[in-house]
């Protein structure tokens, strides 16, 4: 999925289990790449985009995330749409439902403590290694090695969307280029793939954003404008 994945499993359970864990967590992922990936001419997407792959012989896999993505396009007042590039390309949603998933089978699996980081996109269960909440860093969006939020919590679904390592690759739908406004849109829920897909339509509303995230119930969220304003939720697990 162009991006760096990393697995933090906090539990004291035996160094082969671990190891077993992180395997399958990786496989899934690895397997979850090789279906959605855009960069790959012979991934699952890719075919059927082009039409060499018709609806009813994808895999169970594609065809719940084109239905989500179809449900959050309305969600969002198509502000996510896959579509918005002019070929199909689900990431906005992909990324983070892959790692939840991941996520949901480690807690299923007895790994009921761990932290999966899909390039930024992160879900958090239980505590860290040290028996405390996980903190999360927000990356400052002008500085790869500073944070501007750090967050706090033993179950939480984090994810940014910005311009600021690819560039405005988020379009406006409605008129088929980048909405200026918005330099991170970070949004707290409980499910990383819904968190994801939200914290895209937000960049690709732009300025008006910022009040589509006031509205949305049942999520958080910290957003840094072009202007480098930092706003965010009240009720935001900031610490320290």
């Amino acid at each position: 999925m162009g991006t760096a994945i990393s697995l933090d499993l906090a539990d004291d359970l035996p160094a082969a289990t671990l190891h077993e864990l992180a395997e399958e967590t990786f496989r899934w992922l690895r397997a979850v790449d090789a279906r959605f990936s855009t960069y790959r001419e012979d991934s699952e997407v890719r075919r059927f985009d082009r039409g060499e792959l018709p609806l009813a012989e994808a895999s169970a896999e594609l065809r719940w995330v084109l239905e989500r993505c179809a449900d959050l396009w309305g969600a969002t007042d198509g502000f996510f749409d896959a579509y918005a590039t002019g070929r199909l390309d689900p990431s906005g949603y992909v990324k983070g439902w892959s790692a939840q998933v991941a996520s949901d089978r480690l807690r299923a699996a007895g790994a009921v403590n761990h932290c999966v980081n899909a390039g930024g996109d992160v879900r958090v269960r239980g505590h860290s290694a040290t028996g405390e909440p996980w903190r999360i860093g927000i990356r400052h969006p002008w500085d790869p090695a500073a944070t501007c939020l750090v967050l706090t919590g033993t179950d939480l679904a984090v994810a940014t969307s910005g311009v600021y390592e690819r560039g405005q690759h988020v379009l406006d739908p409605r008129r088929g280029t980048p909405a200026p406004g918005l330099r991170s849109v970070t949004v707290v829920g409980a499910n990383l793939g819904v968190a994801d897909a939200y914290a895209t339509a937000a960049v690709a509303m732009g300025r008006s954003g910022i009040g589509w995230l006031d509205r949305l119930p049942d999520h958080l969220h910290a957003v840094v404008t072009d202007d480098g304003r930092l706003l965010h939720s009240t009720r935001l697990p900031v610490t320290d």
